[in-house]
C-alpha cells in the first residue's frame, strides 16, 4: 500500500469515526461552466458544457495567522477534501471520474480561490470565499 492510499484510508476511517471528523464532514457539490470551442463548421462556439462534481470534506476557518487581508480573508473557509472521495457527476449519477476542483469553480455555495494538494496528493485543500 502507498503512502497516498494509507493518508487517504486514515482520513477516510476518521472521516467515518463518530469520535473523530465524522461530526464535521459535510457533503460537498462542485460546479464549472467550460465554454465551447470554436467550430469553424458551426460558425461559432460549440455550446457551453457544466461539469459537476461531488465528494465530502471538512470545512474549517482559517487561524488569525494564515488571514493576511488580502489573499486570505477573515470571512474565507477552507475545506480539506480527500482526492479518491472527489467525483464527477453525469446526468445526476456519480461516475468513476475522478473530479479536480479548480480556481472559480463554485463549491457549496462559495467561489474557489485556491486549490493545492499535499505532498502526497492525497487530499485538496480549498479555499473558498462567498
Amino acid at each position: 500500500m502507498s503512502l497516498r492510499d494509507e493518508i487517504q484510508a486514515d482520513l477516510a476511517e476518521a472521516f467515518d469515526d463518530p469520535d473523530g471528523l465524522a461530526d464535521a464532514v459535510r457533503p460537498v457539490a462542485g460546479s464549472r461552466t467550460v465554454k465551447g470551442d470554436y467550430d469553424p463548421n458551426l460558425g461559432g462556439a460549440t455550446p457551453t458544457t457544466a461539469i459537476r462534481y461531488s465528494g465530502r470534506g471538512v470545512f474549517d476557518n482559517y487561524q488569525a495567522q494564515e488571514i493576511d487581508g488580502s489573499r486570505i480573508q477573515t470571512e474565507d473557509v477552507k475545506l480539506l477534501v480527500l482526492q479518491n472521495e472527489m467525483f464527477e457527476e453525469q446526468a445526476g449519477v456519480v461516475t468513476e471520474t475522478p473530479a479536480t476542483p479548480k480556481i472559480g469553480d463554485q463549491v457549496s455555495g462559495f467561489r474557489v480561490l485556491n486549490v493545492s494538494e499535499d505532498p502526497a496528493q492525497a487530499t485538496w485543500t480549498i479555499q473558498l470565499r462567498k
